[in-house]
């Protein structure tokens, strides 16, 4: 009998050839048109290197780069939308080393502010009072007294409500009431402005004009009218503890360096997990801070952070000092800039000015419509114009000397002044001069009969404008700011310019 076996056997070992023999591209059955852009070459040469692929897989060299790459972009980008929350942190930080920790004290400037306090560029010629209000357990009360300007910031430095000249008590004085937003208990239904945070901790500004030059008038007058007290507490506050800061050495600027993720980590900590967008706490989740969880980047993520930081920190003072936005620009002719791109909320038809946030925010404090076009309006509110450049595109020299003329009638209906500020500290500038600027109203401020004026800087005043100088010092840098309260139509409209600060031989 005849047997067919070796027949089958032939078949069989030419059905199993179709799964095991490879078959080229031209002998594939099934086949697409791929373009080459879906594709990834076996080498590619990049910034970070070449990286390899075995049709399209990378090897253990390439994985290594590119995720040493994103650690590092991660951390970079964390520090840039970070500085709004690490800045009302060292804010915090420093008020509890000054002994105004949050709901315990008011820090006011009883002498005014000078260089020995570091601030991001405040106002030499106001009295201040600052302290921070924690409402993670119950809700917080400010009273403030007439004719101030408040702001309260929330632990990201977004808005949450005037206070004051712009607030909804306008200029009378009242009682706030500050809530956490998804607070469900009782609340006063009269007497009380209601102010709902997206934040346990929230800092609160608070600015008096010296009136008729009566400083001690003044700080009595608004003592008098500020406290702080739980809401619990509202039937019979306690006596209000104030803290003299003037001329205390101590320090609000955050770090530029690794110091900086510890203080972003406090405050994911404090906050609730949603303080911020989903975006952005999965952005800082990245870098291994993580609310409930210790910040211990190992040795190979600490370096790559430590790196992250130093490019970030370049960053922002590129961003401040050396914009490429030409946005930025008050006038085209001038070397005036604004620190407000977007406004105060940093925005523009939708599109968040990322580089305008972390522009205001490295160099200033406060956010408010009231600072910031276009919610301002001509007679009220206040313009900042800041600048780090003479009228040839130079940085300022501590060691030369500048004059700038600001040409009559100046829009301001209140007052203008000149401070002049550190570019490392972004604080006031450490000379002999307390106010570290001029200011329209003080009486050695020479003026043309029109309102011009002429302001001196340098190491040394010109003879017979000693009342119009503003000291530098020779090896430090400076950038002055020019505020302009109560900013008339001129300013508005952009009929009136400041002149630039020009260099004299």
């Amino acid at each position: 009998m005849k047997t067919n076996q070796p027949k089958k056997l032939i078949i069989a070992a030419a059905v199993l050839a179709l799964f095991v023999t490879p078959m080229t591209a031209s002998a594939q059955k099934f086949k697409a048109d791929v373009p080459k852009s879906i594709t990834t070459p076996d080498s590619v040469e990049t910034r970070i290197g070449t990286l390899k692929f075995h049709d399209g897989l990378p090897d253990a060299e390439t994985s290594k780069k590119v995720y040493d790459n994103l650690d590092f972009a991660r951390g970079v980008e964390a520090f840039l939308a970070g500085i709004p929350a690490t800045s009302v942190q060292a804010l915090k930080n420093g008020f509890v080393e000054a002994g105004f920790p949050p709901n315990g004290a008011i820090g006011i400037t009883e002498q005014l502010s000078d260089a020995r306090t570091l601030y991001l560029t405040p106002n030499a010629t106001v009295v201040y009072q600052w302290f921070c209000m924690d409402v993670a357990k119950e809700p917080m009360v400010v009273e403030v007294p007439p004719a101030v300007l408040g702001i309260i910031d929330d632990a990201y430095f977004r808005f949450v409500t005037d206070m004051g000249a712009f607030g909804p008590d306008q200029g009378k004085g009242g009682k706030f009431v500050l809530v956490r937003d998804d607070y469900k208990g009782p609340l006063p239904k009269t007497g009380y402005y209601v102010a709902r945070t997206r934040t346990n901790n929230n800092l609160v500004i608070i600015r008096s004009f010296v009136q008729k030059g009566d400083l001690a008038g003044t700080v009595a007058s608004v003592k008098a009218g500020t406290r702080m007290y739980p809401l619990s507490a509202a039937a019979n506050p306690p006596a209000q503890k104030f803290v003299n800061i003037s001329g205390l050495k101590f320090n609000t600027v955050h770090a530029n360096n690794f110091k900086f993720f510890e203080e972003l980590d406090e405050v994911v900590q404090h906050e609730r997990a949603n303080f911020v967008d989903p975006e952005m706490v999965g952005l800082f989740g990245a870098i291994g801070i993580k609310k409930g969880k210790k910040f211990a980047p190992d040795a190979r993520m600490k370096a790559i952070l430590t790196d992250a930081v130093a490019v970030g920190n370049a960053t922002a003072r590129a961003t401040v000092f050396a914009s490429r936005d030409p946005q930025q620009k008050f006038f085209p002719d001038r070397q005036w800039l604004t620190g407000f791109l977007g406004g105060y909320t940093f925005s523009d038809r939708g599109e968040r000015k990322l580089d305008g946030r972390t522009l205001f925010h490295y160099y200033a404090t406060g956010a408010t419509p009231a600072m910031a076009p276009p919610a301002t309006k001509p007679g009220v509110g206040s313009a900042y114009a800041y600048t780090a450049r003479d009228s040839r595109g130079e940085y300022l020299d501590g060691a030369k000397n500048y004059k700038v003329t600001l040409q009559g009638p100046i829009p301001a209906a209140r007052f203008w002044s000149f401070t002049v500020y550190d570019n490392q500290t972004r604080s006031m500038l450490e000379t002999d001069q307390i106010s570290a600027g001029v200011d329209s109203t003080f009486p050695t401020l020479k003026k043309d009969a029109n309102g011009s004026a002429t302001v001196y800087f340098g190491p040394k005043a010109p003879a017979g404008q000693e009342g119009n100088w503003i000291q530098t010092m020779p090896g430090k840098g400076w950038n002055v700011i020019l505020r302009l309260y109560g900013p008339t139509e001129t300013w508005h409209n952009k009929t009136w310019k400041p002149g630039d600060i020009e260099l004299v031989n």
